[in-house]
């Protein structure tokens, strides 16, 4: 007699919420040297069950213990993806919001910024894309970037269009690395970002550009680039970019994230 299978609903909610976590792990992965692993793996994978279904003991026993120590060895090579899906879970879809742990750990953040220190940052930002001065300005949001941060030298200084200008001039000893801002203070200069792990296809990108798209892929920070070569101003936010914005889109993409209405 044929039995039938039964399909229940948490069958169908299990094989979507599966089928959304791949998605989700195949948009961090793609365009980057994990996914070629994943592809190799897979691979060994099936290769593996091809000798255990042609009984091949010896080497079906040499995979199999390869592949026993599979979750170990995953953990380890892709560490870096692990800790940004961790992140881009938390980050993406609220969850602090959902369970309320800004409020339960009193971590609430309040967006000091005024529209005075945010005209600034456009009049630097516009000043230096004129001149052809390369720059690198990070601000933070929920994200504090405190590990970034350490990395350089702290100011703690007021935002002013000509703070952030000197600050990138070319013989000045903190141009290189980025500048993070934090509410209404200069919190560091010379701070060294992750580069992105992403295949990047615009050849005009260099280190600037790859770590500004680094620090936005796995925070909810957002970007300023200045390209030194063409002058051209990019802002970044979830690992995006857009290129060769004017002084107006740049106040109003600014406005849109760091002003409360």
């Amino acid at each position: 007699m044929v039995s039938f299978i039964t399909l229940r609903f948490l069958d169908i909610l299990d094989i979507f919420l599966v089928a959304f976590l791949l998605y989700q792990v195949y948009r961090l992965i793609k365009g980057t040297v994990a996914f070629n692993i994943v592809i190799g793996l897979f691979s060994l994978y099936l290769v593996w069950l091809v000798v255990k279904a042609l009984n091949m003991e010896l080497l079906g026993t040499i995979m199999g213990q390869f592949i026993g120590v599979g979750v170990l060895a995953l953990i380890i090579v892709f560490h870096p993806e692990i800790r940004r899906f961790l992140v881009f879970i938390g980050t993406n879809y609220n969850v602090n919001k959902v369970l309320s742990l800004d409020k339960m750990f009193n971590a609430g953040k309040v967006k000091t910024i005024s529209s005075d220190q945010l005209n600034a940052i456009v009049e630097a930002c516009t000043s230096m894309a004129e001149a052809k001065t390369g720059a690198l300005i990070v601000i933070t949001q929920n994200s504090e970037l405190i590990e970034q941060i350490n990395t350089g030298e702290r100011l703690n200084a007021r935002i002013s269009a000509g703070l952030i200008t000197s600050i990138f001039f070319k013989n000045a000893p903190l141009h290189d690395g980025a500048v993070i801002l934090k509410g209404n203070k200069i919190v560091a200069a010379r701070c060294i970002l992750p580069l992105t792990q992403k295949e990047v296809k615009n050849q005009n990108f260099g280190l600037r550009h790859r770590a500004g798209i680094g620090i936005t892929e796995g925070t909810d920070a957002l970007a300023i680039i200045i390209s030194e070569e063409r002058g051209f101003i990019s802002f970044v936010v979830e690992g995006k970019i857009e290129e060769n914005i004017s002084h107006k889109q740049l106040s109003n993409r600014l406005e849109k994230y760091l002003i409360t209405s």
